[in-house]
């Protein structure tokens, strides 16, 4: 308690200390969840223990003072406990009432009383140090009987003999009568009693005897054994039989160190009393250290002292019976006190009057002084009060409390939990002021100097140690209603900031973790996508698409990092105000769909700077994200939105730069909500470029979600020409094995459809434009896109025959020796060669030198190409559309196509594109979700709106699609 008291003077003068005490101390030091915990613990220990106090008044009343005033009275032998304990329900109530109208009334009143009570104390502690100093040279006679060495209890019998002489006649004595089977002198007795001699000596022999020497060592005894006399002579005798019938005082527990420590603590738990009062103190920063370490050191003088001189003056075995039976229930303390055993009696009396006193008087305080932190939401009623402060409301809860206390009556089972309230209480004021001295705040400057974190620190060890010796399953049990009460103040969400040590401590853990995080890159069993979720705002600063936090939170479950980053344009200084409106939208919709990270908003003259702000300075060191996650910027083809589509491939460019993994939701609007629950239904993998594991981990962590849970896991790889299929699914599936993965494997072989009918036109054409194209001196570059424009124009003029929709087209698959798997590769692999820089521009899109070529090209390029034609079909249309297509033919020559921006091999990967995107939709139209690798962007920039048309045509037609472009790390491992 010391130890406890010098931590509770360090932090009571670090500044003010309102009403609350001990809760307002560890709240303000650990944080609302520590101090609400504690402090309802702290609460509940010392209301119950008021009831306690008031029951011991009653006790002593109608055992000491006034026996006859009992209410219920025994009738048989054996009730007396019954009759006692219902007596004192009714006195017991009676006593609250007129406690709780006292403290009502005022707190004046109560230290008013305070004095007279302590006065009384007083009185009986000299009267007891009178009574020892008295046995010096006139010791009490206070006999007690022994048989041998055995203690004999005296409720029986009062003449302490075997038998007695009168007139010449020998009468056995109401013990022998205990001991024998007859009053008779030759009636069979027990054998201890034949072979031992009965004698009495006095209990309390005094100071001078000596006695101090027999009980200066430890006697402990098992539950039920006969308190005996050491140094007294005994025979033994036979086995007794009926050891539980005669008149022995026995033990009735079992006593060792542990056991009576726990015992003699709750006489040391008043320590609070002045800090709960911390309201109505005058200066409570010089009140509480002076008057807690004086009152501890006082009472611990007069503790240790009494021990001493009990110990000096009384018979160990009266020290060891704990019922009196010995002295036939007189109060041994009240025979040793001078000049009478009342003054004992009173002073007891008042003593315990006095300490249920204060436990009405604090205990309201400290609930009022939680419940208006408003911490605990259903108990903030209590925090009013009357206009001067007075915890009315509180004080009526806790005197409900006492009384429940008082109708239970047997408070010996509830004891031990009390104390642990306590013992809990202690340990947290002594680790608050550890935590606030290792941690060095600024703020931290007692004015009471003599303080050590090591001091703290073994106050708060000692207080945890005691906790278990004393009753190491009641510590449990506190400990579990402490973290019930813990976690339920965290779960109502106790946003305080009070500046709290365990907030330095997890900075201080933060920052020594992040040192150690920075030392390397994560391995691959640790690599999990630590993200960095791109936002879009409205003019209204909210997110225009709140379902990617959710999917954020169904891929992340609230483990690793995530960074929510939005950007506004503008300059800071003008944006400032924006900026904290964007950032409690963004707050306040990730609390909504519960994305447990961090926020950060960059306000950047232009967009495209703020994203690569984001991507490059996101994190605190170790601590940086890995995968960047952004939605598919729907409207890239609007002519008011022409900036996306190039934000978005530089944003591409920018995430393959910084070595990150970049996933893109499509369609992201129809993505489950947190609410939502998938109950069939597949989450389809095209693996087709291997990314480091990227795709395979990602449907993985999915399905720890509960939106995804009950979804199926199909894994797609497309398989070349000259690859054995079966083979190939055998190794995938051993791969998957090997990974812990459950999952469907399908190997898909892509042909290409015949196009029979251009290898015919396509030697007419050669034909036909072999000798114009040498008058026009044309490079042989040249002449081949001639050629092949010359081609796509061709086609696109015969309309009637290929206007069937790009569905129908897709189901004629015609097998031809060429496999598709190889250019669906090397599309989504993408070298970034020069020499194949760019795709076919957007169907959409008119060149200002040639509109009707390059209409043609988008229209004709990714969907007739595949056609297939017979020769019939081929013959007659073109005898149909002969005129035109001449004409056609004419037009062509007096275009100027740009060249660079066209050629075979662009053609040839828009016709893989296609094909893919019709073997997808075959296969998986009916996912919940479908994962593709996502290539990258050409070097050249000039083909950039080609880019997105590429990847338009690859997702077309699916409802739900995440695009992944993997950093070519391994993040998925075979091994443990």
């Amino acid at each position: 308690t010391m130890l406890t008291a010098i931590s509770m003077s360090a932090i009571a003068t670090n500044g003010v200390v309102p009403a609350g005490g001990s809760y307002y101390m560890i709240s303000r030091s650990l944080g609302p969840e520590f101090g609400g915990a504690v402090g309802l613990c702290f609460y509940l220990g010392t209301t119950f223990a008021g009831a306690m106090y008031i029951l011991g008044t009653i006790e002593i009343l109608l055992t000491y003072i006034s026996p006859s005033a009992a209410i219920f009275k025994a009738e048989e032998v054996g009730e007396e406990t019954e009759a006692m304990l219902n007596n004192m329900r009714v006195y017991g109530t009676c006593i609250i009432i007129l406690m709780a109208i006292v403290v009502f009334v005022g707190v004046k009143y109560v230290n008013k009383l305070a004095l007279v009570f302590l006065a009384c104390v007083i009185l009986s502690i000299i009267a007891i140090y009178a009574g020892v100093v008295k046995t010096a040279f006139d010791p009490p006679d206070f006999p007690i009987c022994l048989l041998g060495n055995r203690t004999l209890s005296k409720r029986s019998f009062d003449v302490c003999a075997k038998f007695t002489e009168s007139n010449n006649e020998t009468k056995t004595t109401a013990l022998w009568q205990l001991f024998c089977d007859s009053p008779l002198l030759n009636a069979t007795c027990d054998d201890y009693f034949n072979l031992n001699n009965v004698t009495e000596i006095q209990g309390i022999p005094g100071v001078m005897s000596g006695v101090l020497i027999d009980n200066l060592w430890s006697t402990y005894s098992e539950k039920g054994s006969i308190v005996e006399k050491k140094d007294q002579p005994s025979v033994a005798g036979s086995e007794e039989t009926k050891m539980g019938g005669l008149p022995y005082v026995f033990t009735d527990i079992m006593t060792y160190f542990t056991m009576l420590v726990g015992i003699y603590f709750p006489s040391v738990t008043g320590i609070m009393a002045g800090s709960n009062r911390s309201g109505d103190l005058k200066d409570a920063q010089k009140s509480i250290p002076t008057g807690t370490i004086l009152a501890i050191s006082t009472t611990s003088f007069i503790y240790l002292s009494c021990i001493v001189l009990f110990g000096a003056c009384i018979e160990g075995v009266i020290l060891r019976d704990k019922f009196g039976e010995a002295v036939n229930g007189n109060l041994v303390v009240g025979t040793l006190a001078w000049p009478s055993p009342w003054v004992i009696v009173i002073g007891s009396f008042f003593s315990t009057c006095g300490a249920g006193l204060q436990s009405l008087t604090g205990a309201p305080r400290l609930l009022q002084a939680i419940a208006r932190d408003g911490i605990v939401p259903f108990i903030q009623i209590f925090g009013h009060g009357k206009a001067n402060g007075e915890p009315t409301w509180a004080l009526l809860l806790t005197a409900g409390i006492c009384e429940i206390g008082i109708l239970i009556a047997s408070l010996d089972s509830v004891a031990p939990i009390l104390s642990m309230f306590f013992l809990m209480c202690y340990m947290f004021v002594n680790l608050a002021c550890a935590v606030q001295t290792l941690l060095r705040t600024p703020n931290w400057r007692p004015r009471f100097k003599y303080y050590h974190w090591t001091l703290s620190f073994l106050g708060m060890s000692l207080c945890l140690a005691l906790m278990f010796i004393c009753s190491w399953y009641y510590a449990l049990i506190a400990m579990l209603i402490a973290g019930c009460i813990y976690k339920y103040i965290e779960y109502r969400g106790a946003e305080k900031e009070w500046g709290d040590g365990i907030r330095g401590l997890s900075l201080n853990a933060a920052r020594y973790a992040l040192l150690r995080v920075e030392d390397g890159p994560p391995h691959t069993k640790n690599w999990r996508p630590q993200l960095l979720v791109l936002l879009n705002l409205d003019s209204e600063q909210l997110v225009k698409h709140p379902r990617l936090l959710s999917f954020t939170s169904q891929l992340k479950a609230g483990k690793g990092l995530t960074i929510v980053g939005s950007v506004l344009q503008g300059i800071y200084l003008d944006k400032c105000t924006e900026t904290q409106k964007a950032e409690e939208n963004v707050k306040a919709l990730m609390g909504v769909e519960k994305t447990k990270g961090f926020c950060q908003i960059v306000v950047s003259p232009n967009f495209r700077d703020g994203i690569s702000y984001l991507i490059q300075s996101a994190g605190l060191g170790g601590m940086k994200h890995n995968t960047v996650l952004m939605a598919w910027p729907q409207s890239w083809k609007q002519t008011e939105n022409r900036f996306s589509w190039k934000n978005f491939v530089d944003t591409v460019r920018e995430t393959t730069a910084a070595q990150q993994a970049l996933l893109v939701a499509k369609n992201i609007d129809l993505f489950p909500t947190n609410q939502e629950r998938f109950t069939e239904g597949n989450i389809d993998v095209w693996w087709i470029v291997h990314d480091g594991g990227m795709l395979m981990l990602l449907p993985f962590l999915l399905r720890q979600h509960k939106v995804w849970r009950k979804c199926k896991m199909r894994i797609f790889t497309v398989a070349q020409m000259d690859d054995n299929s079966i083979q190939m699914k055998k190794d995938l599936q051993m791969f998957l094995y090997h990974l812990r993965l459950n999952a469907e494997v399908e190997v898909v072989e892509m042909f290409e459809n015949d196009i029979s009918a251009f290898t015919y036109e396509k030697t007419l054409m050669m034909e036909q434009r072999s000798q114009m194209l040498k008058q026009m001196q044309l490079s042989k570059k040249q002449w081949g896109l001639v050629l092949l424009l010359s081609l796509v124009t061709f086609l696109s003029q015969i309309q009637s025959i290929t206007d069937e929709s790009r569905g129908s087209i897709r189901r004629k698959s015609y097998s031809s020796p060429q496999s598709l798997g190889q250019d669906a590769q090397a599309l989504l692999t993408n070298d970034y060669r020069e020499e194949e820089a760019q795709l076919i521009h957007d169907r959409n899109t008119a060149s200002r030198s040639a509109p009707a070529v390059k209409a043609s090209v988008a229209a004709a390029a990714p969907e007739k190409v595949q056609m297939t034609w017979t020769k019939e079909k081929f013959v007659a249309e073109k005898h149909k559309n002969k005129d035109s297509n001449v004409s056609g033919f004419k037009d062509i020559f007096n275009m100027k196509p740009e060249w660079g921006n066209l050629n075979q091999s662009n053609v040839r990967r828009m016709h893989t594109a296609v094909k893919l995107n019709g073997v997808v939709l075959n296969k998986s139209q009916d996912a919940q979700l479908v994962l593709l690798n996502m290539p990258g962007p050409p070097k050249n920039r000039k083909g950039d709106e080609n880019y997105m048309e590429f990847l338009e045509v690859l997702t077309e037609g699916l409802d739900r699609v995440l695009l992944v472009r993997g950093s070519g790390r391994e993040v998925i491992t075979i091994y443990s």
